[in-house]
């Protein structure tokens, strides 16, 4: 079972936050409970730049055995106490294309679902790439903001520069397949990444929503 998790934080619990992006590994890592795990930061995803990064809001992507047990763990209580609201999404994999940090980390296992879904973009960019990334990519989160039955989307990110992506929840399936599949301005993305190859690793992941609670406007 995958879990994702978004916090709102006020600005004394900041260096709460930054501490805790840098200790969660160590516990998570020892935890039998937890399979793969991302901390992330957030950003408005827009230019996916750094001037987007959102100091006031930390994620947790974690694929868990059991759940209310993981909701109940230090790592999500410590957050939990130092924030002012929370967004917790519990998710099933409808499809995953792509690696993230060397690992194929969802399994498909969903199918014939009509609920409401979440997407997970995520790219690790090259180095000499990142300014014509940027570049490029402010066509397509307009679109994105504008696309027919998306809920809800935001810039998620490992590090400043370079490990970089997407966290949306869209009305269904086929709601994302028109934006993925028919916009000009996603359209022209994927020509480009295909002509500049400025990816070193990337994952496209499908989630079908099976709970969800909070908002992440």
């Amino acid at each position: 079972m995958i879990v994702a998790y978004f916090w709102s934080i006020k600005p004394k619990a900041i260096p709460f936050a930054l501490l805790a992006m840098a200790v969660d590994r160590f516990t998570l890592s020892r935890s039998k409970n937890v399979g793969f795990y991302k901390s992330l930061g957030t950003g408005k995803g827009e230019t996916f730049t750094p001037a987007d990064a959102n100091s006031l809001r930390w994620g947790l992507v974690a694929q868990v055995h059991d759940l209310e047990s993981f909701d109940q763990s230090l790592v999500v209580k410590r957050w939990r106490k130092n924030s002012v609201d929370e967004f917790r999404a519990v998710l099933e994999p409808i499809s995953s294309h792509g690696k993230w940090a060397g690992k194929e980390p969802f399994v498909a296992t969903a199918k014939d679902w009509t609920g409401p879904v979440a997407a997970i973009t995520r790219a690790r960019i090259k180095w000499h790439q990142n300014f014509r990334f940027w570049s490029s990519v402010p066509p397509v989160t307009m679109s994105l903001k504008s696309a027919p039955g998306l809920i809800s989307a935001i810039g998620i990110g490992e590090a400043p520069i370079g490990l970089q992506g997407t966290f949306s929840l869209w009305e269904s399936a086929a709601a994302i397949k028109e934006f993925a599949y028919k916009g000009a301005a996603h359209q022209k993305a994927i020509a480009d990444t295909a002509t500049y190859n400025w990816y070193s690793e990337e994952l496209f992941a499908r989630f079908a929503v099976k709970d969800m609670r909070g908002s992440i406007h």
